[in-house]
């Protein structure tokens, strides 16, 4: 091979190590901070959520109304087991970040990892592109669902519970 042969596949070599690399410290930048994508997931399911309300309040409005609304959200197995967060009407934001409500320290959870909100009567829980998945009970979140009191909602090791 000629000289500028093996000049041209250095080079080339070298250009596609410095792309993983960026592509590594993009990663590791999306950990730490939240990826753009997770946001706009974010913001496209919070937008047409009016749009999908009327279907499910109806069948949850007839269970909440015979027992009463939740009150409180309870931490009960994991790391930040017996903290209890009272439900004001704001939105919970729970993950590794430090401006999450409710930061878990779980290898297993994402820096914004989930958020449960209050939708016409009932609170509902929403998978922010997490990495491991959020459960309702034994059922992947993959859509904004409400959340039954009594009901496990699992975020790696940890598992938090509405209560009234």
């Amino acid at each position: 091979m000629s000289e500028f042969t093996l000049t041209l596949i250095k080079l080339a070599f070298l250009a596609v190590l410095w792309l993983f690399v960026i592509a590594a410290v993009g990663v590791i930048r999306a950990d730490l901070f939240g990826s753009k994508a997770a946001a706009r997931a974010a913001d496209r399911a919070a937008q047409p959520r009016p749009a999908r309300a009327p279907k499910p309040p109806k069948p949850q409005r007839a269970q909440s109304s015979g027992g009463g609304a939740p009150s409180k959200l309870v931490v009960v197995q994991g790391e930040r087991a017996g903290t209890v967060i009272d439900l004001s009407g704001a939105p919970i934001t729970i993950g590794r970040a430090g401006d999450a409500t409710l930061v878990v320290t779980d290898d297993y959870a994402s820096s914004r990892h989930a958020r449960i909100f209050p939708q016409d009567g009932q609170w509902i829980v929403e998978d922010l592109g997490s990495t491991n998945g959020t459960y309702l009970g034994r059922t992947k979140v993959s859509r904004p669902m409400p959340i039954p009191p009594g009901v496990p909602v699992r975020i790696g090791k940890t598992v938090i519970e509405l209560r009234k």
